[in-house]
């Protein structure tokens, strides 16, 4: 029980792969734009009370491994 998170009423584990790709594959996401990238997804995290577990930037595509509270939804969370 040690991975399991807790709040008032409910203990869980939810975790989501997410996974964003660039419009054709195309490579945009280098240098400046991939820092500011991970700087706008830590700060959307954080407010939504969610652990980013595993991640990572490459230039055409992101990956994210995350653990949400129970009532917040996927497609809430990518919004």
């Amino acid at each position: 029980m040690q991975n399991y998170r807790k709040s008032a009423h409910c203990t869980y584990d939810i975790k989501y792969h997410l996974v964003w790709i660039t419009k054709y594959r195309k490579p945009v996401l280098a240098g400046k734009i991939a820092i500011r990238t991970r700087e706008l997804i830590r700060i959307v995290c954080q407010s939504n009370k969610v652990e980013i577990l595993a991640g990572h930037i490459g230039k055409d595509h992101i990956h994210l491994l995350v653990s949400v509270p129970p009532y917040l939804s996927a497609s809430k969370l990518v919004q």
